[in-house]
């Protein structure tokens, strides 16, 4: 690089964050040379991670299909969506950017244009099998694209015919792709029919000569993202509408991924930065724990229900929510979002999951309701409240007001509720926390009232008593 050139660079600065999944085709730290953060065989919800750093550009070279989910079409489109760039080439990046290139994937190479034209339409074309991730994952078999091109250029250079070339691809590809490789080829071309001669002439010549087209499409694939790396490249808009269907929802929600962490991010901040405060804080990242559980676990379970919620619902939501925490003004509600990292897209897909809970609510009650005792006994809270309703049960059965009624109690339901936020034996005295624990929005109103009508007889009279000894 001339001196000039290098200055340049330097004007620009460090070339986007760019990442690169491969295995068997190119060896990593040939892939970590171009400046690519590298990352193992691309599968299933990968694209979706990997999106929410907000990288410039992914690139795919090789991908995991058979003992796990390939990558889905729906994750690129959804990166597409996000102005990152994806790009493909010589195996399932090469698949994927053929079935890809209408909604703007870009592929690269010689594969691609294959696939694309309809040259080729057969995954096992770039299927192999390779060695664990640990070894480097070795390629141990050859790819029909490969084997393919090495004949091709077998013929150019005059050791093979036409004839010749058309047997030993048809011998090569009624293999089952973990079997491909050119001994194995070469061993059962005589009962082909293929003339010794040229076999003869084909395994001398091989060494030296084969083909690797894979790794040539991967190669050229890095080159042009690197390139366009370092012209800082602005991200592109989609051209096209993503619909947000039941099954991208289903992706999102089964791989845990948040529109809202890759729009709004964490302030600058990194989501293991946000994890190491919430370990030095064990109370809250037990209880956080358990409630991101209940979330994903709930919002899993309102979709396999087909539970859906209506923009008048959501909207009662927003507004409750808001009510409960002061944010009715819209100066102190902008601020709220600023501080939680959130966009007012992002506020409302949160109020949608919040709807979409509520209704679960709803509709599991009775089942929930049964696994209370449960969650008392490993929370160690079941000995302590048992122990307290069965003394409140003995008083109030002794003084035959098991079940009061507000007039027998000489309370009226403004004077209780006064009574119950002064009273509460959780401590918490404070409105809006109230508000954000309303029973009445969990539509349980009779059973909140006669819990703390018992409990109000149960104090009186429990300090009667006292008074009397």
């Amino acid at each position: 690089m001339s001196t000039d050139a290098a200055s340049a660079d330097s004007r620009r600065g460090p070339s986007p964050p760019y990442y690169v999944f491969v295995g068997p085709t190119l060896p990593r730290a040939e892939v970590a040379a171009f400046g690519a953060v590298v990352l193992p065989p691309v599968s299933q919800g990968d694209i979706y991670r990997v999106s929410r750093c907000r990288p410039w550009a992914i690139g795919i070279v090789d991908g995991s299909f058979e003992r796990v989910p390939a990558v889905w079409h729906k994750e690129i489109l959804w990166a597409l969506d996000k102005g990152i760039r994806v790009f493909g080439s010589a195996s399932m990046g090469a698949l994927r950017a053929a079935e890809l290139a209408t909604f703007g994937m870009e592929g690269v190479g010689e594969v691609f244009t294959a696939f694309q034209s309809g040259a080729l339409e057969d995954d096992d074309e770039v299927a192999i099998m390779h060695g664990p991730p640990e070894s480097g994952a070795k390629p141990l078999s050859e790819a029909m694209v490969n084997i393919r091109a090495t004949l091709a250029a077998a013929i150019v250079a005059g050791i093979i015919g036409e004839s010749t070339r058309g047997e030993l691809e048809r011998l090569a590809k009624s293999f089952h792709y973990p079997d491909r490789s050119y001994p194995a080829l070469l061993s059962r071309a005589p009962e082909r029919g293929v003339d010794p001669a040229e076999i003869a002439a084909l395994r001398a010549w091989m060494p030296d000569h084969r083909v690797d087209r894979k790794r040539e499409d991967a190669l050229a694939m890095l080159h042009l993202m690197r390139d366009f790396a370092r012209t800082t490249p602005d991200r592109p808009r989609a051209s096209f509408w993503l619909e947000r269907t039941v099954y991208a929802e289903r992706a999102q929600w089964l791989l845990a991924v948040d529109d809202r962490q890759a729009d709004g991010g964490f302030g600058g901040l990194s989501f293991d930065h946000l994890l190491d405060e919430l370990r030095l804080d064990g109370r809250t990242q037990a209880s956080a724990e358990a409630g991101a559980l209940f979330r994903r676990l709930a919002l899993a379970e309102a979709r396999r229900l087909g539970l859906a919620a209506g923009p008048a619902e959501i909207e009662a939501t927003a507004h409750a929510f808001r009510q409960a925490r002061g944010l009715n003004q819209q100066r102190r509600f902008d601020q709220w979002l600023a501080a939680n990292d959130l966009s007012a897209d992002a506020f409302a897909a949160l109020m949608r999951e919040e709807t979409l809970i509520g209704l679960l609510r709803q509709t599991l009650r009775d089942e929930a309701a049964d696994r209370l005792p449960d969650h008392l006994r490993v929370t160690g809270a079941y000995e302590r409240l048992r122990a307290r309703a069965a003394a409140k049960q003995r008083l109030l059965d002794a003084h035959g007001c098991d079940q009061p009624s507000l007039s027998e109690a000489g309370v009226t339901p403004s004077e209780l509720l006064l009574w119950h936020l002064a009273n509460k034996r959780d401590g918490s005295a404070d409105g809006a926390d109230w508000r954000a624990i309303d029973p009445f929005a969990f539509g349980d109103h009779p059973a909140f009232v006669r819990a703390v009508l018992r409990e109000y007889c149960y104090q009186r009279l429990a300090s009667s008593t006292d008074a009397r000894r």
